[in-house]
Formats: C-alpha cells, sequence, structure tokens
C-alpha cells in the first residue's frame, strides 16, 4: 500500500490510520510504504527517494504482488504516476484509490495526451476506489471499461459529545482558501452579530491566514475569529467537543472528512451540495444544505441551529447515525477486503483477540 506518511495532513492518511486502526493491517499482508510527507524540499525529496527504493525492491522481491495507491488530483496524480505505470508494466494488479476533490476540473485541464494517459491508467487499473457514486459515475463517464466501485471513506467512531455546548461556537475545519467558502462564512456570520454577539468562528487550518484575518478585520468581525492553524486529532475532538455548528460552504468537494467527522461527533453542520456531500447529508434531517455563495442562507441557516438547541440536537443526533451507519469502519473496511479477495491476496490466519474478562473466566 502507498500513501501519505501517518503524520501528513488530509484526507489519505485519515483513511490509512482508519483502516489501520480497524485492524486491516493485521487481517492482510501489507506492507506500507510512505510515498510523501510534510515537510521542507529536501524532507520532502528524500521521501520520494525512500519510496523508489523500497517500491522498486518489493516489486522485484515479490511475484504475487499487488499495490493499492492512495492518490489525487493535480500534481498528486503526476507524482504517483511512476508507480502506477511500474505495476502495470509489470503485470500486477493496481488498486487505485483516488482522494480529494478536483478531479474532474484535473481532467478538464489536461491536454489531449494527458487525458489519453490518465484514461489508459484508469482502464487499466484492476480497481479504482472512489469514495462517492458520483465521482464512481464520472469515472466511468470517460472510462467505459474502468472497474470503478464506491467504497465511502471510513470515519473512525467519536465519542459522543456533551449536548450542552459551551457559547455560540462555529466551527470551520479546512484549508483556509476560498474554494472551501471561507470568505463567504466570514460574510454569513457577520450578518449575525446584531442577533448574536457573542459568537465565535473558529477556523481550523492552514493556507490564506492573512487574507482571511484581514477580510474578518474588514467586516468588523475580527475580535470573534481565532485561527488554530493545522489541528491533529486530539485538537480536532477538542474543538468538535466544544462546538455548536460546523460549517463548510464549499464550491468544490469530494466527500471531506471534517464533515464526517463533525457528524460522527453530534455537530449540526451546513455544507454545500457539492460533489458526494449530498449523499452524505439529508437536508433538513441529517444536515443543512446551502448553495456556494448563498451568503444570505447559509446566515439564516447558522442562525436557526444556534439559536433553537431542540433543532440542533435532533439534527447532530441524526447525522451521528447516518455516519454509523453508512460511514463506519465496520461498514467501509470490509469492502476493502473484499477487493483484496477478488484479486487473490490471502488472508493472514490472525489469532482472534481474547478480552481480559475471558481471560479471567478461563
Amino acid at each position: 500500500m502507498l500513501g501519505a506518511a501517518p503524520e501528513t495532513r488530509g484526507s489519505i492518511a485519515a483513511v490509512v490510520e482508519a483502516c489501520r486502526a480497524h485492524g486491516l493491517f493485521r487481517r492482510w499482508p501489507i506492507e506500507y510504504i510512505a510515498t510523501h510527507g510534510d515537510g521542507t524540499r529536501s524532507e520532502r525529496l528524500a521521501f520520494v527517494l525512500r519510496a523508489l527504493g523500497r517500491f522498486g525492491q518489493a516489486l522485484l522481491r515479490e511475484r504475487n504482488v499487488a499495490v493499492h495507491l492512495h492518490t489525487a488530483a493535480s500534481g498528486n496524480f503526476w507524482r504517483d504516476l511512476p508507480y502506477m505505470l511500474a505495476t502495470i508494466a509489470a503485470g500486477r494488479p493496481l488498486l487505485l484509490q483516488l482522494h480529494g476533490a478536483g478531479f474532474e476540473r484535473f481532467y478538464d485541464s489536461c491536454d489531449s495526451m494527458a487525458r489519453t494517459l490518465i484514461r489508459s491508467v484508469l482502464n487499466r487499473a484492476a480497481v479504482v476506489i472512489v469514495a462517492t457514486e458520483s465521482r464512481r459515475s464520472w469515472v466511468r463517464s470517460i472510462c467505459r471499461n474502468a472497474n470503478a466501485v464506491s467504497v465511502p471513506n471510513p470515519v473512525a467512531p467519536i465519542p459522543e459529545m456533551n449536548s450542552q455546548k459551551k457559547g455560540n461556537l462555529i466551527l470551520f475545519l479546512g484549508k483556509l482558501k476560498q474554494s472551501k467558502g471561507i470568505f463567504d462564512l466570514l460574510q454569513a456570520v457577520a450578518g449575525l452579530r446584531a442577533t448574536l454577539p457573542d459568537f465565535r468562528l473558529v477556523c481550523a487550518g492552514d493556507g490564506e491566514r492573512i487574507a482571511v484575518a484581514r477580510y474578518a478585520e474588514r467586516l468588523g468581525i475580527a475580535d470573534a475569529v481565532k485561527f488554530t492553524g493545522w489541528v491533529g486529532p486530539s485538537g480536532k475532538r477538542a474543538l468538535l467537543e466544544n462546538a455548536a455548528v460546523f460549517a463548510l460552504p464549499s464550491y468544490d468537494e469530494a466527500l471531506p472528512m471534517s464533515l464526517l467527522e463533525a457528524m460522527s461527533a453530534g455537530v449540526p453542520a451546513i455544507a454545500s451540495p457539492v460533489g458526494g456531500v449530498h449523499e452524505a447529508v439529508v437536508d433538513g434531517v441529517s444536515g443543512f444544505l446551502v448553495a456556494p455563495g448563498d451568503t444570505q442562507t447559509l446566515e439564516r441557516l447558522l442562525g436557526r441551529l444556534l439559536q433553537d438547541q431542540l433543532l440542533a440536537a435532533r439534527v447532530g443526533a441524526a447525522g451521528r447515525e447516518s455516519v454509523r451507519l453508512r460511514y463506519s469502519p465496520d461498514r467501509a473496511v470490509p469492502r476493502i477486503e473484499a477487493l483484496y479477495a477478488a484479486i487473490g491476496l490471502p488472508r493472514l490466519a490472525v489469532a482472534p483477540v481474547t478480552s481480559p474478562e475471558l481471560k479471567k473466566a478461563a
């Protein structure tokens, strides 16, 4: 399996860690090779060189090997292309898992030669794994012969949060950039000041922090906006513990992990119906959907959830149950394992785990 280093920011590392925590690496003979990670340019180059060396050795050493490669759009795809081509050339099964937003736009921006190469890889992969039905339909629209399957991203269970939220805290988790709707969110929350002067907006993520902070100043809400930078799992849980509402009014998404994590924590969510978001959120039931750029509706929905605690609790509970039923590792990971079995990978003989209570009884 090839993908991001464990400490790397982004959906690939989160999905791999959820699979690992659910025992996938214990039940199957997986050697994980980190192809990229955060750090300086020299550190990233060292990642690439180590990964290429380990991958080449594994491909030469193991005759019966499959490659499960996690990749994303744009530069990520081209960075990972050598692994794809080497796997195909060696006649080994390639399980290609596409993550993140923008793959459709990335493909459309390529010239005809690059598009042909992308389609060739998708068609020759043993399976193309995507997180949503909308992404699966897109893959099939450009590659009629591609074996595209939809496997939801596994979301590790998050302990149920205290229903009594601390204040009117609105949480944004994501890259601070225009396509994530952060500037629209600032405009919407600025309109809440007259009716909810004690609101707070926490922006957790890296990106265009200076530009976002300056826009908050122009709107007169700089005192109510806090920037935390990127946060790890423990920091994220602390934020979800205190959040009254989660908002992600993006212009482009696949199926954001931050949205699923907020829903899993029982935090009522507002998001844009882009990518596969509409597959996860039933408008008015398990969350609210707002068109990208519709700041007036976004402001109205934020106000409703902050002022109506019964509505917020009901929507939050429905979102939590929806994620438990559709995106828990118990649902997602067995579908990955079924794909492994279908291409002939041998499952490891794993001794059953005996609980301390059973050991004591024995």
